[in-house]
Formats: C-alpha cells, sequence, structure tokens
C-alpha cells in the first residue's frame, strides 16, 4: 500500500478494499496508488437540458462543475480523471457546451489521462472531447461502473443514486452529499461504495433509502461516509442480524 499524501481538500482517508483512498470535500475520491481522481454524476448542461423544457435556470452550472473538477485535480496532483456515468445531463448535452466551457473540458482532457465510464444519462456520448469512453473499467481487481449491481461480489465504485445524509444538529435540519460503503465479512475485501454526485446541479436521496441498501446488498453493514475537517465521518445505515 501506497502512502497517502493529503491533498488540500479537506481529504479524510478511506480504507476500502485493500486500498487506501482519499475522500474529498469535494464529493470525489482520490486513489493514490493510481493518482486518479474519481467523480460521479457530473450532469453537465443540465441547466440547458431545463431551458429547453421551459424551466429557465442559471446557464453556468457546467462551467462550475468543471472548475471545481480542475480545483480537485489541482489539490491532489492527480494524473489521471475517470467518471463514473451521467457525466453529461444528456446525450445531446456535448454539443451544447458553451465554448468557455468546451475550452475548458478540453484543456483538461489533454493535460490528463481521461476516461468516461457512461451512465443511464448518457449511453450514448455525441463526443469524447479527446477522452476515452466506455461502459465501465476494472483497474486494481475494482469495478468502476455507473449503478451498483446487487449482488456484485467484487470489489465496485459507482454513482447514480445521489446519496444524501440527513442530520439533526442542534435543532438545524441539515442535507449534505456522502457516499455509501458496504462492507462484507463473508467476502475478503469485497467492499463496495456508491459515490456522492460531483455535479453543480445535482439532487439528491436519503442515504438509508430502500433502492441504495437493494443495490448494496447482500452485505453485512452499511455506512454512510463523508470528509469533514479531513476525518471520516460513518453513520450506521444497515447492519446484518
Amino acid at each position: 500500500m501506497v502512502p497517502v499524501s493529503f491533498p488540500s481538500d479537506s481529504g479524510a482517508p478511506l480504507d476500502f478494499a485493500g486500498e487506501e483512498l482519499v475522500l474529498l470535500g469535494s464529493n470525489a475520491l482520490y486513489w493514490p496508488r493510481e493518482r486518479a481522481l474519481l467523480v460521479a454524476d457530473l450532469h453537465l448542461e443540465k441547466g440547458s437540458w431545463y431551458a429547453k423544457h421551459g424551466q429557465m435556470l442559471p446557464p453556468y452550472d457546467s462551467r462550475e462543475t468543471l472548475e471545481r473538477v480542475a480545483d480537485a485535480v489541482k489539490a491532489c496532483d492527480a494524473r489521471r480523471v475517470i467518471t463514473l456515468g451521467d457525466n453529461f445531463h444528456d446525450g445531446a448535452g456535448t454539443s451544447r457546451l458553451d465554448p468557455y466551457a468546451a475550452g475548458m473540458l478540453e484543456a483538461l482532457t489533454r493535460s490528463l489521462d481521461w476516461v468516461w465510464i457512461t451512465g443511464n444519462h448518457d449511453e450514448e456520448m455525441g463526443r469524447a472531447f479527446g477522452a476515452t469512453i466506455v461502459p465501465e473499467l476494472e483497474v486494481n481487481s475494482i469495478i468502476l461502473r455507473h449503478e451498483a449491481q446487487a449482488g456484485e461480489t467484487r470489489p465496485e465504485l459507482s454513482g447514480h443514486y445521489h446519496p444524501k445524509m440527513r442530520v439533526q444538529v442542534r435543532g438545524r435540519h441539515i442535507a449534505r452529499a456522502c457516499g455509501v460503503v458496504s462492507r462484507s465479512a463473508r467476502a475478503a475485501r469485497a467492499d463496495r461504495m456508491i459515490m456522492p454526485a460531483f455535479g453543480a446541479y445535482t439532487g439528491g436521496m436519503d442515504a438509508a433509502a430502500p433502492e441504495i441498501l437493494r443495490a448494496l446488498s447482500p452485505a453485512d453493514r452499511i455506512d454512510a461516509v463523508l470528509s469533514a475537517k479531513g476525518r471520516l465521518v460513518q453513520f450506521p445505515l444497515y447492519r446484518a442480524a
């Protein structure tokens, strides 16, 4: 296992399937051994998709999301970026990027080993921007895909569900994007994780929603995880009887 150099992005260590990962405060995941930044559910051009359907939102979500990716890459000194699907809000979103955002994306893909994993929103991406497009990927025996597959017994990183943890602190209700990690005592190092959504215009599903727990089954324990001031905070969601 390689030593982890913590980025300046409030990174918290996460032991996952024998690998030391870093969950960043920006909702990305850094993999030091691979020098790879993983992000899920960018949903680029979601604002322009809503505008096409009559609901006007500020049209700068893609710029904001790409700026946050660039900031995370710089903080980690990453050399690879791997996305976990729903990169664009729809397959035609690649053609709606304004020239400034398109230039930002092309600069990132030129300087990095960039891999798009496709999701249900962008199974047919119209343009790769110089990067590689794949339906899923295996890196060091860990499966990277968009949607968790119930019953999977191999280590798996995925997105799709946009999990959020809702807690009450001093009388205030707080909702924050989080990851959800499942672990099994029956299968060594078969950890699985649903990553938080990274995009500027992404809502969220309760981390304890039945759909999320089913997607990560079978498991002996499932926890919501988030980074807080450099520490990994965990909230139990499920324990096997």
